[in-house]
C-alpha cells in the first residue's frame, strides 16, 4: 500500500503484517522511559518559585508514545512496549545496584556521586516500576477503549483522558508507595496531586506534536488499527 492510503483494521486482522516503523517507536519509547529515570529522577529544580523533579519535563513523553502506539498500532502491541521497558527497567535497577555496592578502587573518588545518583532504595524501584506497569496499561486501555466508542474521533480527547486516567493511576501508586511513612500523609498528597497535573498539563500542550506524529505514522504504514476483539489482559506479551 503507497504512502497516504489509510485502511481501518481490525487489530487482530494484522497478523504478521510489516509495519514500518513500529521498531523505532518502540526504541523511543523505551529510550525516553529508561533516560528520564536514570537523568532526571535524581535532581529537584526550580523555576519561578515552583520545585519539581526535573524528570517531569520529559517523563510524560513517555505517555505521548505510548498514546502513539495505542492509536496507531493498538492495544497488544503497546503492551508488549509496556513489558519491554519494564524489563529494561528492571535490568536498569538491578544493574545501578551492582555498580554501587562495588568496592571503589582505591584512589578514585567517584563512589559518593554514584551513590546519590544511582543509589535509589528498593522501595522506590519497586514504586516506580509498579506505577509505571499499571499507569502505562491504564493509559492505553482507556485509549483504545474511547477510540472504539468515539469511532476515532476526537484524538485530543482520547489522549488527554486516557493520559488523566493513567497519570491519575502511576501517582496515586508511586508516591504513596515510596513515600508514605517518610513524608506526612499532607506533603504525600500535595505533591501526588500537583505531579499529576503538570504532566496531565504537559500532555495537553503536547497535543498538536501527538497529532502530527500520529498521522505521519498512520499514512507511512497506511493502516489505522482498532481494538474490536482484543484480549485487554495485561498479563502477556504475544500479539
Amino acid at each position: 500500500m503507497s504512502d497516504g492510503a489509510v485502511q481501518r483494521v481490525d487489530a487482530g486482522a494484522l497478523g504478521a503484517r510489516p509495519l514500518r516503523y513500529y521498531d523505532f517507536v518502540m526504541a523511543a519509547f523505551v529510550a525516553i522511559l529508561l533516560l528520564s529515570n536514570l537523568i532526571g529522577a535524581a535532581k529537584l529544580s526550580t523555576l519561578g518559585g515552583v520545585t519539581f523533579g526535573a524528570g517531569i519535563l520529559f517523563f510524560p513523553l513517555g505517555y505521548v508514545i505510548g498514546d502513539v502506539l495505542t492509536e496507531v498500532y493498538g492495544y497488544a502491541r503497546a503492551r508488549r512496549c509496556v513489558w519491554a521497558g519494564f524489563a529494561a527497567m528492571l535490568f536498569m535497577a538491578l544493574m545501578s545496584w551492582v555498580v554501587v555496592v562495588l568496592p571503589p578502587a582505591e584512589g578514585w573518588a567517584g563512589q559518593e556521586a554514584y551513590e546519590a545518583v544511582f543509589g535509589s532504595t528498593w522501595r522506590i524501584v519497586f514504586a516506580s516500576l509498579t506505577a509505571f506497569w499499571a499507569g502505562e496499561l491504564a493509559n492505553s486501555f482507556v485509549l483504545a477503549r474511547m477510540k472504539l466508542l468515539t469511532q476515532g474521533k476526537h484524538l485530543w480527547m482520547r489522549t488527554i483522558g486516557s493520559t488523566i486516567v493513567g497519570q491519575g493511576v502511576d501517582s496515586l501508586l508511586f508516591y504513596p508507595l515510596a513515600f508514605y511513612g517518610n513524608w506526612t500523609d499532607a506533603q504525600v498528597l500535595t505533591v501526588m496531586v500537583t505531579n499529576w497535573a503538570m504532566k496531565v498539563g504537559w500532555e495537553a500542550l503536547l497535543t498538536p506534536v501527538t497529532y502530527i506524529v500520529v498521522n505521519a505514522l498512520k499514512r507511512r504504514e497506511g493502516l489505522d488499527v482498532y481494538d474490536a476483539g482484543t484480549n485487554f489482559t495485561p498479563f502477556r506479551t504475544r500479539l
